[in-house]
């Protein structure tokens, strides 16, 4: 079985800060450094450190060798990357003295996926497989209703979130994992947790809810469970892949036929380690690294 992420191919140039740059200010970063990014990419290296088998589907330039090497040595089938002549995505990091970060992406090539390339792509896995997105890339909904139409399950984890985004058909979803932001946008309430968490079960019965809270951990609700992780704590470096991490791990883990609560331990885990590490695919761990952490 497959994890198929339609996912974005990104060159991160992460500059360290004393804060995050106010308008109309200029500042001398503390230090810099490229890496390779994207959430796609991070995303499937996640699964893939995990176990998972996982074919990345998506566009770099001329530019993105880096990329296409990193995910190949990660081992993720890249078989099926398109080679464009439009430049790779990039993005611009910053960093602060707590980990926390901002970022500006440019979308490049991850934005120029065909239906036509969508089609071949797809056409390679079979049903039961998982088709992953996130929203760094186009024709978004043309994916959804492929994979849906076509028996693949599908995860959406919908981020950034976009006015466009808001029409997609997360119906079709057999998974959303998102943050309490997105939620609350997706959701259309601006309440409790708890309230989105129930209000996107209501919207989506028969999708399973996955909403991470940050410092406060995980909470998972679907048709027949609710379940909840905490935060496993450690000294934050840089939070940048804490998301993707999850996600790729959480999936890993239901490709492997875990109960829920053992997916969202193992995800946790997994993104407690990367946040204490600079960088964002530098910083995801392997499976043999989270089963020997010591939180």
């Amino acid at each position: 079985m497959n994890i198929i992420n339609f996912g974005s191919l990104n060159i991160d140039r992460v500059y360290n800060v004393e804060s995050f740059v106010r308008a109309g200010q200029t500042v001398s970063s503390l230090g810099f450094n490229t890496f390779c990014g994207g959430k796609g990419l991070n995303q499937s290296i996640a699964a893939a450190r995990a176990g998972a088998s996982v074919i990345h589907a998506g566009a770099i330039g001329p530019d993105g060798e880096m990329l296409e090497t990193c995910l190949h040595d990660s081992g993720v089938n890249v078989a099926s990357l398109a080679h464009l002549s439009t430049a790779t995505g990039h993005a611009i990091i910053q960093v602060d003295p707590n980990g926390q970060n901002c970022i500006i992406v440019t979308g490049g090539a991850n934005m120029e996926l065909t239906t036509e390339y969508i089609d071949r792509v797809l056409a390679q896995g079979q049903p039961g497989d998982i088709v992953l997105l996130q929203n760094e890339v186009n024709n978004l909904p043309y994916i959804m209703e492929s994979a849906h139409r076509l028996g693949f399950r599908l995860a959406v984890n919908p981020s950034p979130i976009t006015p466009e985004l808001l029409k997609a058909p997360f119906e079709l979803a057999d998974w959303l994992i998102l943050n309490e932001l997105e939620g609350a946008e997706i959701a259309g309430c601006t309440g409790s947790n708890a309230e989105i968490l129930q209000t996107l079960h209501t919207k989506f019965p028969s999708t399973a809810i996955v909403l991470t809270l940050g410092s406060d951990g995980v909470v998972y609700r679907d048709a027949n469970q609710t379940a909840s992780e905490r935060c496993f704590p450690v000294k934050a470096v840089d939070t940048t892949a804490a998301g993707d991490t999850f996600c790729g791990y959480f999936l890993a883990g239901c490709v492997e036929g875990l109960p829920v609560q053992a997916c969202l331990t193992l995800a946790s885990q997994a993104a407690a380690i990367a946040v204490t590490r600079a960088g964002a695919s530098t910083s995801i761990p392997t499976r043999g690294e989270v089963r020997s952490y010591t939180f």
